[in-house]
């Protein structure tokens, strides 16, 4: 069952989306080489108990997933692309790292990802990084009352296309409100006109994530952290975004 959210549930899913902005941009600020992903997870448990907020991730036992997820935000380096569990590593120079942070306050969630290049950035990297960032801007430009999920979908699958890189459909975007996964699923492959009208109340995670030259995952001995099949680097980029009479207001934008 989809949920429609009025105004002022949306205003505070607003509020959650400007924390898990803010603390996206810290992760970001923070990752540099010699920097240890168990670092900058304790940083973000420390910011979650300041705020008051609630983790969306701790404790998460999803059917994809092996066990209770233990900790409060998902750090992806290189060929890592989703669910990535921080661990015992430490940045180098030219790694791409992506995380992926949502948070509940007061009730309400919200859901967002970054992928940052730490030091001496590569051009194929910051390509690939900016691809996702083109396709989540392209995305959002579509999710106007009276356009479909499939409209959002295909504006994605156009960009990858543009850059020459493959989608995968395994995971993609989802509705979220009152918990992280609520329905709709939203591919980041499809056909515009097709799928869920959007109307006005729908709030939804739009997520284009792309690996250089494959679009087949395979899961770490962790149970959790995705990678690219071939071990090629990987970038992904979300907002939550809600769907208005205005037309798409991204609540988790800095």
């Amino acid at each position: 069952m989809i949920e429609l959210k009025t105004p002022a549930e949306i205003d505070k899913m607003a509020v959650t989306g400007a924390f898990v902005a803010e603390t996206l941009a810290a992760v970001g600020e923070r990752a540099d080489v010699g920097v240890n992903l168990m670092d900058l997870e304790h940083h973000v448990r420390e910011r979650i108990r300041d705020r008051g907020a609630d983790s969306c991730y701790w404790d998460y036992a999803p059917s994809f997933g092996e066990g209770p997820f233990r900790n409060v935000i998902c750090l992806s380096v290189n060929d890592a692309v989703l669910h990535g569990k921080p661990h015992d590593y430490v940045l180098r120079d030219g790694d791409v790292l992506t995380a992926d942070f949502a948070v509940g306050i007061d009730g309400w969630v919200a859901d967002a990802a970054r992928t940052f290049i730490v030091g001496t950035e590569r051009a194929e990297d910051r390509r690939l990084v900016r691809s996702t960032e083109e396709a989540l801007e392209a995305a959002i430009g579509v999710a106007e009352p009276g356009n479909r999920i499939g409209d959002i979908s295909a504006a994605i699958e156009a960009v990858a296309s543009d850059y020459g890189y493959p989608v995968n459909t395994e995971f993609g975007g989802h509705g979220l409100g009152r918990t992280m996964h609520e329905a709709p699923h939203i591919s980041n492959k499809g056909k515009p006109g097709r799928g869920l009208k959007l109307q006005p109340g729908l709030t939804i995670a739009i997520e284009p994530w792309f690996a250089r030259t494959t679009a087949r995952i395979v899961t770490d001995p962790d149970g959790w952290t995705l990678r690219s099949a071939d071990g090629s680097n990987t970038a992904h980029s979300e907002h939550t975004v809600a769907i208005t009479s205005d037309g798409p207001r991204i609540l988790t934008q800095a």
